[in-house]
């Protein structure tokens, strides 16, 4: 199995091992094509290299290290059942990078519909990455990100965060680049506005 730089979640951890107790051991040399991997080869591979990027993505888009986890993690679970019918595997990275900010909208609303339910208590106390991000000073960028419409967060996080092309966020989000221009300009406005009201108001 491709190493990686931490240790693989435990969901896919346990698909590949139970494929590898299954089957007999593969070829270790794993080619450059992707169109010839396996899932499981698809898998590991893509972990190690899109696993960071892809918390990173996830992360502004819900406000929750954690879940931003989660999030990615199910990505990959999906990716896998998926690949066999992957028309294009060498467009899986896209594919991920869809089906995170598909898993970061689907996270929110989930949470929207939680907060409207639960009822009113004290604050949770924040856990050591949630201290972490509040005292850095991309918090106030967050903060201020967060309150964008969904579309301007969206493509802001994919450009800024994911460092993806016009093109790559026009099909992740299926619409035109045209509409990536409009929106990143509007959003980029509205947030330079909004982090200016922050900071006159900063003591």
């Amino acid at each position: 199995m491709t190493a990686t730089t931490g240790p693989l979640p435990m969901v896919l951890r346990e698909v590949l091992v139970l494929r590898e107790a299954a089957e007999p051991p593969e070829d270790p040399t794993v080619s450059d094509d992707p169109a010839t991997w396996t899932a499981d080869q698809a898998v590991a591979a893509l972990y190690t290299a899109q696993w960071a990027p892809l918390v990173r993505l996830a992360a502004p888009l819900t406000g929750d290290a954690s879940v931003a986890e989660e999030v990615v993690q199910d990505a990959f679970v999906a990716l896998h059942r998926r690949w066999p019918r992957l028309s294009d595997p060498a467009a899986a990275s896209g594919y991920l990078r869809t089906s995170v900010v598909n898993g970061a909208r689907s996270a929110v609303r989930h949470r929207g519909v939680q907060e409207r339910h639960r009822p009113a208590g004290p604050a949770e106390p924040a856990g050591p990455e949630e201290r972490a991000m509040r005292s850095s000073e991309d918090a106030v960028v967050l903060a201020a990100l967060r309150d964008l419409p969904r579309r301007q967060q969206e493509v802001l996080v994919l450009r800024y965060y994911a460092d993806a092309s016009e093109q790559e966020i026009a099909t992740t989000l299926g619409i035109s680049r045209g509409a990536v221009k409009s929106h990143a300009h509007r959003g980029l406005a509205a947030l330079r506005v909004a982090l200016e009201n922050i900071r006159e108001v900063a003591p």
